[in-house]
């Protein structure tokens, strides 16, 4: 790394160790965008991850971050669909939305459709046995609570596993879509208007007007192309485990650490970690 910074002619002004394996570098002498190139370059073939970015706002004031494997490591979607023997056809166009392969809103309401009779037990059940958070998730989320952040849980899912994700890991508020259920089964209607990709967008850009605060002070955070738009739009964007169109155009990568990464991209250091 210390041979990339000098060879755009820039130096290392400071170095922080804020944790376990996390190390902060205050560089000079280079633009952002070259400095990324460089590093990413420097760390290719390392499990590392990397974040270049401005020093100033460099903790942000609001988190907007999508749910469905990201937050947590699964698709509800796709997990509910097992409980109706239809996981794998369901998931296959889960994959390819994901991708941007297809229009997020159509997508939803065929897959959606096809989950038509399902008793709603198994939406409890689906969560019980399936969904969990990702690793540092509830780290992430109460220590930038604690530190005056607002957080906010966004998905293009369903608000019955978006409520109870955000009172697990500490969200101060959540946004989804609603399944419509009648006689104790799904329709396979979902409630409208969808929140996509555009709503997404939408809920960061209004989040950030109610609090007053700007956009280089917000961090979004999504894996889907369904969150490119909040990622793009966000002062920090930070693709997690992400599709390809979305790693390609996000901020930051977070491919090998755990959620709490978005901390160290913070500036946090390890002892104002909130853990549960």
């Amino acid at each position: 790394m210390e041979e990339a910074v000098a060879a755009l002619g820039a130096h290392i002004r400071e170095t922080r160790y804020l944790g376990p394996n996390a190390i902060d570098k205050h560089i000079e002498g280079a633009e952002a965008a070259a400095l990324r190139d460089a590093a990413e370059k420097a760390i290719a073939e390392l499990p590392v991850d990397v974040c270049v970015q401005p020093q100033a706002h460099r903790r942000k004031r609001l988190l907007v971050a999508d749910m469905d494997s990201t937050i947590i490591g699964c698709e509800c979607l796709d997990e509910l669909a097992d409980f109706a023997g239809k996981k794998a056809e369901i998931a296959a166009i889960t994959e390819r939305a994901m991708r941007g392969e297809l229009v997020f809103e159509d997508a939803l309401r065929e897959r959606v459709g096809m989950l038509a009779g399902l008793a709603t037990d198994a939406l409890q059940r689906c969560f019980d046995e399936r969904v969990r958070l990702n690793p540092g998730a509830s780290t992430l989320v109460r220590t930038m609570v604690a530190g005056g952040a607002r957080c906010v849980l966004v998905s293009g899912g369903f608000e019955f596993f978006t409520g109870r994700v955000a009172a697990a890991a500490g969200f101060q508020h959540h946004r989804a879509n609603r399944l419509i259920v009648e006689a104790a089964a799904l329709t396979g209607a979902v409630g409208e208007p969808i929140l996509g990709r555009e709503a997404k967008l939408q809920a960061l850009l209004d989040e950030a007007a109610a609090l007053g605060v700007p956009a280089d002070e917000t961090l979004a955070i999504g894996d889907g192309a369904n969150d490119l738009a909040m990622i793009q739009a966000a002062g920090l964007g930070v693709a997690y485990r992400a599709k390809p169109i979305v790693a390609a155009q996000a901020d930051a990568r977070v491919d090998h650490a755990d959620l709490t990464a978005l901390l160290y991209f913070q500036g946090y250091t390890a002892d104002e970690f909130v853990r549960d």
